[in-house]
């Protein structure tokens, strides 16, 4: 049985993936569960990691893994894990396509970079197979990351993205961005006044900042594959 805390960590993390694809970092978990330090976060995952809730991935940073729900929280949520295997097929078709009941067929279209923006790639290099569950309305794209300015999103170097295509983002949301019309990057969208702040996961990179008229949201980030 979970104590409240760790109920409403589990909870919490298991919403940001559902939103954003990957864990929230620990400030964000220590903010939305008005903890004093980080310490008392980590006691919690170690809890929930030894109940079987929860699965902390080796030598990756802050990456964490919902193995299960409790009952309520599932049927309240319709839980599926969000982090899943890599598959590349060859075949490459320019837009998203059903296979089966459970998954789909998305192309994706080169690198994105989680570090110094990289010119646009616009070009389907092969596809991945992603669950049904991942995929909302709308249009979406796959990118795989090159670089490590997102580590502390677990965003890892070598990761696949998959974007929902839409030119709007929220304060706080994982976005590519296309920077001055011919370089596109993976990072955390902050819009104030006519400044548009594009954040890194990572203290080793800097925060850049735009005029609102240089940059282009050109999808958010619903969705992470990783090939073990």
């Amino acid at each position: 049985m979970l104590t409240k805390k760790q109920l409403d960590l589990l909870e919490f993390i298991h919403k940001r993936v559902q939103r954003d694809g990957v864990p929230p970092s620990f400030d964000e978990m220590k903010e939305a569960l008005d903890l004093r330090s980080k310490s008392g976060i980590h006691r919690l995952i170690t809890a929930l990691e030894e109940r079987g809730f929860i699965r902390r991935l080796a030598h990756r940073a802050r990456a964490l893994e919902i193995v299960k729900l409790p009952d309520a929280m599932q049927v309240k949520t319709g839980f599926t894990p969000r982090v899943i295997d890599g598959d590349k097929p060859d075949s490459t078709p320019a837009r998203a396509m059903s296979v089966d009941t459970g998954s789909v067929e998305l192309p994706v279209m080169g690198r994105i970079a989680a570090g110094v923006p990289i010119e646009a790639i616009s070009q389907v290099s092969h596809n991945v197979h992603v669950p049904q569950s991942m995929i909302g309305q709308g249009d979406h794209y796959a990118l795989e990351v090159k670089g490590d300015s997102m580590i502390d999103a677990g965003i890892n170097n070598g990761d696949v993205v998959v974007i929902r295509e839409t030119n709007t983002a929220d304060n706080g949301d994982i976005v590519v961005a296309l920077v001055e019309g011919q370089e596109a990057t993976l990072k955390r969208f902050r819009k104030n006044g006519n400044a548009i702040a594009l954040e890194a996961a990572n203290p080793a990179y800097e925060t850049r900042v735009f005029r609102d008229d240089q940059v282009k949201v050109q999808g958010r980030l619903v969705g992470l594959i990783r090939t073990y």
